[in-house]
């Protein structure tokens, strides 16, 4: 492998079962991702930008196992429940996002939650321009497992605590959707967050078994030697995020990114099938029609 990109040795069927009209693409589901960085405390390095946090997904997943990622996952239909919410209005978030009121405040809600879920960080406070402190002990840690369970909703998690959701700690970074030939495909939206001050990371995440604080230039450099195997919206945002010299300077840039969503794109041409990615040339794939892919 000359990098480390994710690429499942069933796509080529996959692809060719779509392309001839036997298989039928499913309808993706929702989801919401967050890149949580930060920065590094003065005088511990000398190398420029921000930290962003990452966790390897166990080798027992049936989906990009091995492979780097960031905390995120699907939206619980209850994240569209009225819920104590601080920051951007919902209409705000939905002509940001591009969908409805009620898909935005879900896709929002999922990206929160989803961090905490698996990295024990809240973006939430009592008051619209607080955040929680520290989120660590048997309490939170029993809330937190009640999420994972869906045994407890998010809007109950913030209403017995007092606690708000804070939208304006999340910027909308890209757009992603999983390729139609995927059995398993999702319409997900990567989001960028600062780690609050008091919080700090964990793997509270049973799909992972570790996690990391690293440079995007570093974990793009180690995915480049093939050291780190990741999908490509992984690697794409890591690329993205590698121009910035603080984590606040890339908060601020997500208002203006593009949110036109990216989906792969299969093609037969001169006895191959082209796998690409529009605007993401590293990304493609030549496939010979009765072989594997170069």
């Amino acid at each position: 492998m000359a990098n480390g990109q994710w690429y499942p040795p069933e796509w080529p069927d996959r692809i060719r079962a779509l392309a001839d009209g036997s298989l039928t693409p499913v309808a993706p589901k929702r989801a919401a991702t967050v890149m949580l960085l930060k920065d590094a405390d003065p005088g511990t390095t000398t190398a420029p930008g921000p930290a962003v946090h990452m966790l390897r997904r166990r080798a027992s997943m049936a989906f990009a196992a091995g492979a780097y990622a960031y905390p995120g996952g699907g939206v619980d239909p209850r994240d569209e429940h009225p819920i104590r919410w601080a920051g951007p209005t919902r209409a705000w978030w939905s002509e940001r996002l591009g969908v409805d009121e009620a898909t935005a405040q879900a896709i929002v809600c999922a990206a929160v939650r989803e961090t905490y879920e698996e990295a024990g960080v809240l973006l939430a406070g009592p008051t619209p321009d607080s955040v929680v402190g520290d989120t660590t002990g048997e309490d939170w840690e029993a809330d937190r497992a009640a999420l994972v369970t869906r045994d407890l909703s998010f809007a109950e998690f913030l209403d017995r605590r007092g606690l708000a959701l804070r939208s304006d700690l999340l910027g909308a970074w890209t757009r992603w959707i999983t390729p139609e030939f995927e059995p398993r495909r999702y319409d997900t939206w990567f989001f960028v967050a600062t780690l609050p001050k008091g919080q700090r990371t964990r793997n509270a995440s049973t799909e992972a078994d570790r996690t990391v604080w690293i440079r995007p230039a570093d974990a793009a450099a180690s995915y480049d030697k093939g050291e780190l195997l990741m999908m490509p919206p992984t690697i794409a945002t890591l690329r993205q995020l590698t121009p910035y010299d603080s984590a606040a300077q890339a908060l601020a840039a997500a208002p203006a990114r593009d949110l036109t969503p990216v989906l792969a794109q299969a093609r037969l041409e001169d006895g191959e099938i082209v796998l690409s990615w529009p605007g993401h040339d590293e990304f493609t794939k030549h496939i010979p029609t009765d072989g594997a892919p170069a």
